[in-house]
């Protein structure tokens, strides 16, 4: 691997100033980044922060720059991992998070970060804050001389003693092709740390753990969005790792549903549309089972009946059903992808109950997607079960749609979903493709220009 050489900051500058200067050694959009954010130099955070409001800030401690991030490849990894907790919603996940869900945070975060950036000049800011020779800290840095292109991770001395394996393994797997998850490493914490939570408070982690202000989930959701369309360009890891990209980070979590009335017609109007196909299709007719209501002489399970026999009346007739047949327009159910990304944050109860509204005509199975397509039961739903790993991109729509030969569907969405790609387009566009837009400010850039029909939810956080 190519050695890069820092050199510290020369000149006295404003810190917004240093980090324009990361830019040459970072060699990509960083300044799209400042663009979303006012830098403050402050000594209320012990090294760095995100506030999520309506003009996010990002917080920098100036005696801890200059002590443990002076050089620009520093400062950058600093930034990029106070800004990756809320682009992998960690701000939203956990209310009151644990110093042993801090610590796995910031051990997946960091993993990821030193793929992306794997130049020691990068490293370096964990290398140097944190000890190898130090169980649990040695999780939260790479190992001296590691090289993403070699598939043999070194062991840190701290897990070099016996009866770490379990450790050890966790470890490589970080740092490897074959990537570790959240809860890879929580497993590894509660096998070596009788009392972990008093151990990791004495670990010090980058960023603001301690009395951080309480982030609101709609501004939270929205910078999250803004960095995701900006992060698209980034260097990825050479290899998707477990855990660690956006992809790979499904989290369940429960949902208050609510059926909104005037959502209901509308929904339930677009995806008849999509699933009775173009007007060449109104026409074609089959029969379908449609029990008649009848009344009989003949004694049959019957409401009624039971309630007068109880008051010790006798009955002359019972309700019933015969078997019948009736003739209706071919009519399929419609796959529906209902998006759960941090942008959809106080939304999705509510557009949970109207999809339940219409379960009907909906696909025995509804399509949650993030970054990623998670399949749950009408069951499921009412019980407010929610998977996503908060970010959003409308390729996993495509790919599943393709993968399962979907030929009509519904995306329910605010429309921020990227690009479906050339791929993806082709996968929209022969399908019957229905969109639903929630939210104040929907983006109809994205899907319009594939859909057959489009339809405004009045749905809002």
């Amino acid at each position: 691997m190519t050695s890069t050489i820092s050199t510290t900051f020369t000149t006295p500058t404003s810190l917004k100033d240093r980090l324009f200067e990361c830019l040459p050694a970072g060699r990509y959009a960083l300044a799209g980044l400042l663009r979303l954010l006012d830098v403050v130099e402050t000594d209320t955070v012990p090294t760095a922060a995100v506030e999520c409001h309506a003009q996010p800030r990002l917080l920098v401690n100036p005696a801890f720059v200059a002590r443990h991030a002076a050089t620009p490849e520093k400062l950058m990894m600093l930034v990029l991992h106070e800004i990756h907790h809320v682009l992998l919603g960690h701000t939203r996940r956990l209310s009151g998070p644990t110093p042993t869900d801090n610590f796995v945070f910031d051990a997946v975060i960091n993993a990821l970060l030193c793929r992306m950036f794997p130049q020691p000049g990068y490293t370096a800011l964990f290398r140097d804050f944190y000890a190898d020779d130090a169980f649990p800290a040695c999780l939260l840095r790479p190992p001296e001389g590691w090289d993403p292109r070699v598939r043999v991770v070194p062991v840190p001395p701290a897990l070099e003693a016996r009866g770490m394996g379990p450790a050890r393994q966790v470890y490589q797997s970080l740092y490897s092709p074959e990537g570790a998850s959240y809860e890879d490493v929580r497993h590894v914490l509660r096998a070596f740390l009788a009392r972990r939570e008093k151990a990791l408070r004495g670990v010090p982690l980058l960023g603001n753990h301690e009395g951080e202000p309480d982030l609101s989930s709609a501004s939270a959701g929205a910078f999250a969005q803004g960095v995701a369309d900006i992060v698209r360009h980034w260097p990825a890891p050479p290899d998707p790792v477990k855990g660690t990209s956006l992809q790979d980070l499904l989290r369940d979590s429960r949902l208050q549903v609510h059926r909104p009335p005037g959502a209901r017609r509308l929904l339930r109007d677009l995806i008849s549309r999509v699933a009775r196909g173009g007007a060449e299709q109104r026409s074609v007719r089959r029969w379908v089972p449609a029990p008649l209501a009848v009344e009989t002489p003949i004694p049959v399970p019957d409401r009624r009946a039971t309630t007068c026999r109880a008051l010790g009346l006798t009955p002359l007739l019972y309700r019933g059903e015969v078997p019948a047949l009736q003739r209706l327009p071919v009519q399929e159910r419609v796959h529906v992808y209902v998006d759960v990304s941090g942008s959809m944050e106080g939304i999705k109860g509510p557009l949970y109950g109207a999809v339940l509204d219409c379960q009907a005509l909906v696909h025995p199975q509804v399509h949650l997607f993030s970054t990623e397509v998670a399949e749950v039961t009408p069951a499921q739903m009412r019980a407010g079960l929610c998977r996503s790993t908060g970010g959003t991109d409308i390729q996993c729509v495509t790919r599943h749609m393709a993968r399962h030969r979907v030929r009509r569907a519904v995306v329910l969405t605010d429309g921020y979903v990227g690009q479906a790609g050339p791929v993806g387009a082709d996968v929209l566009r022969a399908a019957r493709l229905g969109v639903g837009y929630l939210g104040e400010y929907p983006d109809e850039r994205a899907l319009s220009p594939y859909a057959d029909a489009c339809v405004r939810l009045p749905i809002q956080a």
